[in-house]
């Protein structure tokens, strides 16, 4: 087991965080772990689904005792002990899987999007149908208005914008099917850039509306967009630069067209072919499959805080020996050349299972083998 002083620690963590992770004064690599509420059932040993449905006073009692250990391990609190009630939140909106005739089904562990198209006839049929989509009225709930006047006399608060969702490959695979697209790209590409072409608007038009309904003006609004888009990687490099690129490129021209503005993508897969494709969207941040090293990333994107590169399973098994020596390969990686730029963190979801115990490992491995 490796040393670790943890007041020093998070002295130099909060100095590793400034400028993106790029900062010339940072003592040391950034840790990006901050765990996460389904870790609550393993490191507590209580019976519970990490993903489905938990009563509000059962969830803060969890995080309130899960804090409690966290801080005796890792020296802070971790998850958040206070959970607005649901009266609190805005109605649910339709989702951009229903805008496509999709469903979002709970399987006990995960939700899924099922498509409700399979041949080109028919979708064609649900484009045309979107081409005459009244928007706002399909996506907004009908006691919109009222709950909008109630919550804003109540709490002050506004609608948030539309700022992130799952990538164009995810969403284009889960509504028509991942053989169905790559067939289409082949045989009917003038379909398959229809088809791209309206998620973009539909995407465009979400963020259009959710910038007006939280108050701003479509000249002045919060610049950032954020995608989450693991199938990306089942298309070739040609197969995305035709189809998913061009997406990104209209929703960032749209959401982040300054320099400084945030640009990230999140892949948790095999996608480090498409990574010469996604420098060109200028990528502030990124956060790819366990196999796509930072080294790699970095010739790419020069300039893109990189989160990663800790393989999920790896930091789940809790083997520290092995968590060690990838975050000593990432602590090396992010010290060439002396870069910086790197959130060490997984690559990919932080799932039930993953113990405190594993995270203070990661903190002692940075503290050894990431000083810059």
């Amino acid at each position: 087991m490796l040393d670790l002083d943890i007041e020093q620690f998070w002295d130099d963590d909060d100095k590793a965080h400034e400028d993106g992770c790029f900062g010339k004064e940072a003592p040391q690599v950034a840790l990006g772990i901050r765990m996460s509420e389904e870790c609550v059932f393993a490191e507590l040993g209580e019976e519970g689904n990490p993903w489905g449905e938990i009563p509000r006073e059962r969830r803060m009692e969890l995080n309130k005792r899960y804090n409690e250990k966290a801080r005796k391990i890792v020296g802070r609190d971790l998850l958040p002990e206070y959970i607005a009630p649901a009266t609190d939140n805005f109605p649910a909106f339709r989702r951009i899987g229903e805008v496509f005739d999709g469903e979002y089904l709970f399987d006990g562990n995960s939700e899924w999007l099922k498509g409700n198209c399979d041949t080109p006839a028919a979708l064609e049929k649900l484009l045309d149908k979107i081409d005459e989509m009244d928007f706002r009225s399909f996506i907004l709930p009908i006691n919109w208005e009222s709950e909008k006047k109630r919550l804003f006399e109540k709490c002050g608060k506004k609608p948030a914008q539309f700022a992130g969702v799952r990538g164009p490959v995810t969403l284009a695979t889960s509504i028509y099917g991942v053989e169905n697209l790559i067939f289409l790209i082949y045989d009917y590409p003038d379909l398959a850039k229809r088809f791209s072409d309206t998620i973009a608007k539909v995407l465009i038009d979400y963020i259009e509306l959710f910038i007006e309904e939280s108050g701003q003006t479509q000249d002045n609004f919060r610049h950032g967009f954020g995608f989450a888009d693991d199938n990306c990687c089942l298309l070739t490099a040609d197969m995305y630069e035709f189809f998913g690129l061009p997406i990104l490129q209209k929703v960032f021209a749209k959401t982040s067209p300054l320099p400084g503005d945030s640009r990230y993508q999140h892949s948790d897969s095999a996608m480090g072919h498409l990574l010469p494709l996604l420098a060109q969207t200028g990528l502030t941040g990124c956060n790819f499959g366990p196999t796509v090293m930072i080294s790699e990333i970095r010739k790419y994107m020069k300039n893109a805080t990189i989160d990663g590169a800790l393989a999920p399973f790896t930091f789940m098994n809790n083997d520290e020996s092995q968590i060690i020596a990838e975050v000593k390969r990432d602590c090396e990686m992010a010290r060439v050349d002396d870069i910086r730029g790197v959130n060490l963190t997984t690559a990919g979801s932080i799932n039930n299972g993953s113990l405190l115990t594993s995270m203070r490992t990661v903190m002692a491995a940075i503290q050894k083998y990431g000083r810059y």
